[in-house]
């Protein structure tokens, strides 16, 4: 089609939709349930007022977050040690005394897990319990992507910044969607508690309001763990990424580097770094996977979302071809997909599990993150479930739930240090 019919043609589409307004009722005495801008407006004010009332009768602004009492087993078994050789450590005046009960439960704090582990190490004049990088053992970054809605990507990188965190690791949580769930996982209501430039956005932005990246960082209620919150400024790296392309100065970073560039001026604070991505592949998501060394993708076992992932992976290469074509970092020593919200039961489902396995017997992880209603309704309460009493639940159901996180988190674990050539 030539302009001038193309031209003609939209003429004419303008012709009949005149024509077809003048001839129809206005749209909101149509159609009943039809809202304006300012009702949607007033709708989304009301829903964020709730839920800020909701969040201050949960955490009020006296409250700090904490984390549970954590049982003297689990501590010993977050420690590496055995429960009877922590006992025998309670005698030490320089050690944290575990909480009693009367009943003769024994508890610590998750700051007392924190101390203890390094009370041990410098006793011993040695890291023994701490697993962090030593020597020249590289950052560990990783990219958690999916563009399916429900696939629980947030959920997946939630638990796993808090696993490892437990576990010793500095970690550093990124929160790069401008959904913010990772942030609100973690205490922030986005558009209350993250003002401007307090996002990645901030320490990444092409002008001259650009901060450090160090000072969009925040700690959080577990030692060990920090997080880079989100809320909707974010997007605005992808609209102000088009114009940069086209009025960069020499020397400046393209769009692709300037995460990677951010996460190497803390580096050395850290162990790993955990990216929840945005659920597109736009700007922000190419210059996560750009900054990561591995990449997990987290896939929903139904036919629709295996489809979706699919297109997702096919664009993935495109673009990323693109990326690294003109310089950018595209080499991952871990790409793998991790099932979520798996259930055994459903046949259909396991026929699923198997196809991926037949085609990515070395991508797919060996566990599985099971679905569960302990870990749902631990995210209704804006918690992991590890921050969760095993008493708030039947104990099956939260005992086959922490099996199935534990052993990702795990089995992700372990790629660590085989890339740190540990194992």
């Amino acid at each position: 089609m030539n302009t001038a019919s193309a031209l003609l043609d939209l003429q004419a589409l303008k012709d009949h939709v005149a024509i077809a307004k003048a001839a129809t009722p206005s749209r909101a005495a149509a159609v009943p349930n039809a809202a304006s801008l300012d009702e949607i407006d007033r709708q989304a004010n009301l829903l964020s007022n709730a839920l800020q009332a909701q969040r201050l009768e949960l955490f009020p602004p006296e409250a700090r977050r904490t984390f549970r009492e954590i049982p003297s087993a689990e501590v010993a078994a977050l420690l590496g040690i055995p429960d009877a050789y922590l006992r025998k450590l309670e005698a030490a005046e320089t050690l944290p005394a575990p909480k009693i009960y009367p009943n003769g439960k024994r508890t610590y704090s998750v700051a007392d897990l924190h101390t203890l582990r390094q009370t041990i190490d410098q006793s011993v004049g040695e890291a023994v319990l701490s697993p962090q990088r030593k020597g020249n053992e590289s950052l560990q970054v990783f990219a958690v992507a999916n563009f399916k809605g429900g696939s629980a990507k947030t959920t997946t990188s939630a638990h796993l910044c808090q696993y490892l965190a437990l576990h010793g690791y500095r970690v550093l949580a990124i929160d790069m969607d401008p959904q913010a769930s990772l942030s609100a996982l973690h205490g922030i209501q986005p558009e209350w508690d993250v003002k401007k430039n307090q996002t990645i956005y901030g320490a990444i932005r092409y002008d001259d309001e650009r901060v450090p990246f160090e000072s969009v960082i925040r700690e959080t209620h577990i030692p060990g763990l920090h997080i880079v919150p989100a809320n909707l400024e974010v997007m605005e790296f992808e609209h102000t990424t088009p114009a940069h392309l086209t009025t960069r100065r020499a020397g400046d970073p393209l769009f692709f580097d300037r995460v990677t560039q951010a996460i190497l001026s803390v580096q050395s604070h850290y162990d790993v770094v955990i990216i929840d991505c945005p659920p597109q592949l736009g700007y922000l998501a190419m210059s996560a996977m750009c900054a990561a060394s591995g990449v997990i993708v987290t896939v929903h076992p139904q036919m629709l979302d295996i489809m979706s992932m699919s297109q997702f992976l096919l664009m993935m290469s495109d673009i990323m071809r693109v990326v690294s074509n003109a310089g950018g970092s595209v080499d991952y020593s871990i790409f793998k997909y991790v099932i979520t919200r798996f259930e055994p039961r459903d046949a259909p489902q396991t026929g699923i599990v198997n196809f991926l396995r037949h085609f990515f017997p070395q991508s797919l992880m060996e566990n599985s993150v099971l679905k569960s209603t302990a870990i749902s309704d631990a995210g209704l309460k804006k918690q992991t479930l590890y921050e969760c009493n095993r008493e708030e639940f039947s104990r099956n159901t939260y005992d086959r739930a922490i099996e199935s996180l534990n052993a990702v988190n795990g089995e992700i674990e372990s790629l660590i240090k085989i890339n740190w050539g540990r194992v």
